[in-house]
């Protein structure tokens, strides 16, 4: 666990509040990069970081949780990553009496792919519980956020939307052939699908799959057209940008969709689905699950200059108008400075 350091922001006045922030041990791995990770440690930079280590959302042990909040002093502020908090109503409600709880709900638990029905009922009551005793909840997209209000019947809601670094235009190679994909390798992220829609497709195309490699790779299509490049960032990940023609993700399920938003700061085309507040109208977004329909998008990129040069003008526009990290750390700032006293 990290020393503590004590945020205080130009808009808490009075006595100085302490804020702290519970989330998973694992935030800062760089072998299991992604959207949710990069989020809390941006926007909970300054923030009294507590990590806690286990299998979430429902680890086997939730002692280190217990002695977490049991630490922190009445009256404090607490955000707490939904991954930790959401499937635990009988270790963080109780807390609700005494702490300024805060919930930042990236993905709701029963959203996650593959999930039998009563596992996905069951978590979907556990989050309700706990989302419904805090003083506030934080989703990463508008469309989140309803999605949140209307299946827990909640009202203090807030949007704090993902950040965008600048970045260099991606130069591409041929403008067409290569696509790339960033993205865990999982059932959610949609691997599978655009897999198979691009083995349809008559074209010498290439895929670089950018991410972890979840054992979910092994059900994957095979194809010496596709590459498993692992998790990359810094200069790696800005280098396989700018190798790319096309940005391409077919997420069954997002919040967000972080990487659309990084990839449009790199001027790319972006064909995507379940992400409409990143991509706004900055690419093509699709109906989540549909073969066909990424089939049909990606002949035309391959087939149609106008529709690749309108996608290109999409992106760059889009581009000029993405939310930089600094707006988003401060309307987090904005509704954890609410919950003092």
């Amino acid at each position: 666990m990290r020393s503590p350091s004590h945020f205080t922001s130009p808009m808490w006045r009075g006595p100085a509040t302490n804020v702290h922030f519970v989330l998973p041990a694992d935030v800062d791995d760089p072998g299991s990069p992604s959207g949710g990770n990069v989020y809390d440690l941006r926007v909970g930079a300054g923030l009294n970081r507590l990590t806690v280590a286990g299998d979430w959302p429902i680890p086997h042990d939730v002692t280190a949780l217990r002695q977490t909040l049991a630490r922190i002093p009445d009256g404090d502020v607490v955000l707490l990553d939904g991954l930790v908090a959401c499937g635990l109503p009988e270790v963080v409600v109780p807390h609700a009496r005494r702490l300024r709880l805060a919930v930042l709900v990236h993905l709701p638990l029963a959203d996650e792919t593959g999930l039998d029905a009563e596992t996905a009922r069951l978590l979907d009551a556990k989050e309700r519980q706990v989302l419904r005793a805090a003083s506030a909840v934080v989703a990463t997209s508008p469309t989140a956020a309803r999605n949140i209000k209307t299946r827990h019947g909640l009202d203090h809601v807030h949007v704090v939307v993902p950040g965008t670094d600048p970045a260099p235009e991606a130069p591409g190679t041929d403008g067409v052939s290569h696509l790339i994909c960033v993205a865990s390798i999982t059932p959610r992220k949609g691997h599978d699908l655009l897999i198979r829609a691009l083995r349809k497709i008559d074209h010498d195309w290439r895929l670089a799959c950018v991410g972890p490699l979840r054992p979910f790779r092994e059900q994957l299509p095979e194809d010496d057209r596709v590459s498993f490049l692992g998790p990359l960032t810094g200069e790696a990940l800005t280098s396989a940008y700018a190798k790319a023609d096309l940005f391409v993700l077919a997420s069954r399920a997002e919040t967000y969709g972080m990487v659309v938003t990084e990839a449009l700061a790199h001027g790319l085309p972006v064909i995507a689905s379940s992400v409409p507040d990143a991509l706004g109208d900055g690419g093509l977004l699709l109906p989540a699950g549909d073969e066909k329909a990424f089939e049909a998008a990606l002949t035309r990129w391959f087939q149609d200059q106008e529709f690749r040069a309108e996608l290109k003008a999409k992106a760059l526009a889009r581009r000029v108008h993405l939310s930089t990290w600094d707006e988003s750390t401060e309307d987090l700032r904005r509704v954890l400075a609410s919950l003092r006293p």
